[in-house]
Order: C-alpha cells, then sequence, then structure tokens
C-alpha cells in the first residue's frame, strides 16, 4: 500500500520539476487569499523525492502526517521526520525537505503572512547535500 492510500487528502497535482528532484503531489487546502493571508498544502513525497533548496519571506511550518521525511537548514545537519514531527522555519532561512530514500513521506505545509511572499526558490538539493556527504 502506499502512502496516498492512507492520507486523508487526496494526491493533488504533481509538484514541478523546476523546483523538485523525483516526484511530489501537492493538493492545496487552503488557497492563499488577501484576507487569510494563509495558504495551507499537503505534500506526498515519494521515497527519495525533495524539494530545492527555497527561502520563505515569513516563515512556514511544517506538520509530517506520515513516513519519514528529511529536513535541512543550510548549515546543519539534516533532521530526520516523524508521524508527528513539527517544523517551525524562520523567515528566509535557506532549507529543503523531501522523503527519506526508502520511505514515502507527507507533510502539511503552513505559510502564513504571505502578503510578504510566499517563496522563493533557489538551487537543487545535490546528491551530496541529500545523502548528508556535505552541508
Amino acid at each position: 500500500m502506499d502512502i496516498s492510500d492512507k492520507t486523508i487528502f487526496p494526491k493533488g497535482d504533481k509538484a514541478p520539476a523546476d523546483y523538485f528532484t523525483g516526484t511530489a503531489w501537492i493538493k492545496v487546502l487552503v488557497p492563499n487569499d488577501t484576507i487569510m493571508n494563509c495558504q495551507i498544502g499537503n505534500v506526498i513525497f515519494e521515497p527519495g523525492a525533495r524539494n530545492n533548496w527555497h527561502t520563505h519571506p515569513a516563515g512556514q511550518i511544517l506538520i509530517a502526517t506520515d513516513g519519514t521525511g528529511y529536513y535541512q537548514e543550510k548549515g546543519k545537519p539534516i533532521q530526520v521526520l516523524h508521524k508527528g514531527d513539527v517544523v517551525t522555519i524562520h523567515p528566509d532561512v535557506m532549507h529543503w525537505h523531501g522523503a527519506a530514500p526508502d520511505s514515502e513521506f507527507t507533510h502539511i505545509a503552513v505559510n502564513s503572512s504571505t502578503q510578504n511572499g510566499i517563496v522563493t526558490w533557489l538551487d537543487r538539493v545535490t546528491d551530496e547535500e541529500y545523502y548528508g556527504l556535505k552541508s
């Protein structure tokens, strides 16, 4: 059984290849608007999939809901994420997140204060960075 059979939200749309390595799916749960200034999405990463390095002008909150994932801030070690883990990412902190090599991973991404912008995409995460061979 793959993770999408267990999640409470549908898979959504395939994540753009320009910003993701491997296959990921994004289901927007709360679209951005000018009243709430918040965007919430459910993201399903296939094993080994991850997004590019990026920043959020107002920060981001990740809520791990299934599988095993990775999170890394530039210059720091990779953190392993499990169901129930919550990561608070401060504004403009360069980071990436995705699935472990041998597990699918699902998280809910909360982007607040979107009037300040949502995301700035940067370089791809190299295999050396992903496998922890360099930070």
